[in-house]
C-alpha cells in the first residue's frame, strides 16, 4: 500500500466519515478484510462450528467481560484457539489506545510464519470497537495510513468507529508518521 511521503498529513475526521460512509454495501456476519482477519459480530464469535470451518485460530473479543459479551478464555478451551480480550465499552469517551498495540501484537503474532493463523476480531455489531482494533493493526504493522486502512477494511465490510476512537486512531496516525520520518532522516 501506500507509504507515508515527508508530506503527508492525518486527515480530518469529516474526510474520515466521508470515507467510512461512502459506497456501503451489505455487509454478512463476518467479512475477511485483510487476508487472514476477520471482523465480525458476537453471534459468529460464538458459533465453535462456524470457526472451525473458517480456520479461526485466534479470537479477539473487543467487548470482553461479564457486562458485555463474555466468551472468554474458558469459553473455546474445547477448541485449538487462542483469546484475547479487551475490556471496551463503545463509549466516545473510552480510552482505547493503550489496546491498540498490544491487540496488533496479538493479531501480528497469529499471522506470522510460524504460526500461520486466521484471526476473527469481534465486539457486538462488528462496526464499532472491533473494526478500531483492526485498522491499529494495520497501521502499526502493516504500515497503512489511517485512510489506507479505512478504505482497505471498506473494501470488505462496512464499519464505523464512533468519534472518539476516530480520534484516537487520528492520534496513532500521527505519531506514526512521525516515527516513521524520524527513522528516515
Amino acid at each position: 500500500m501506500s507509504t507515508r511521503n515527508v508530506g503527508y498529513e492525518t486527515p480530518p475526521i469529516c474526510d474520515l466519515l466521508t470515507l467510512l460512509l461512502t459506497n456501503r454495501r451489505p455487509s454478512s456476519a463476518y467479512n475477511e478484510v485483510w487476508p487472514n482477519i476477520y471482523i465480525s459480530d458476537a453471534a459468529t464469535a460464538k458459533d465453535k462450528t462456524l470457526l472451525r470451518h473458517l480456520g479461526v485460530t485466534h479470537v479477539i473479543n473487543a467487548a470482553h467481560g461479564p457486562a458485555h459479551i463474555d466468551t472468554g478464555a474458558g469459553f473455546y478451551t474445547d477448541t485449538n484457539i487462542e483469546y484475547h480480550g479487551v475490556e471496551a465499552p463503545d463509549s466516545k469517551h473510552f480510552d482505547i489506545a493503550p489496546f491498540f498495540h498490544p491487540t496488533a501484537g496479538f493479531i501480528h503474532e497469529a499471522l506470522s510464519q510460524q504460526r500461520k493463523g486466521k484471526v476473527l476480531v469481534h465486539c457486538a455489531r462488528g462496526v464499532s470497537r472491533s473494526a478500531t482494533l483492526v485498522l491499529a493493526y494495520l497501521m502499526i504493522y502493516e504500515k497503512l495510513t489511517i485512510a489506507d486502512a479505512v478504505s482497505v477494511v471498506c473494501a470488505h465490510r462496512n464499519i464505523l468507529p464512533n468519534a472518539g476512537f476516530l480520534q484516537q486512531l487520528r492520534q496513532l496516525d500521527s505519531s506514526l508518521n512521525l516515527q516513521r520520518r524520524d527513522q528516515i532522516n
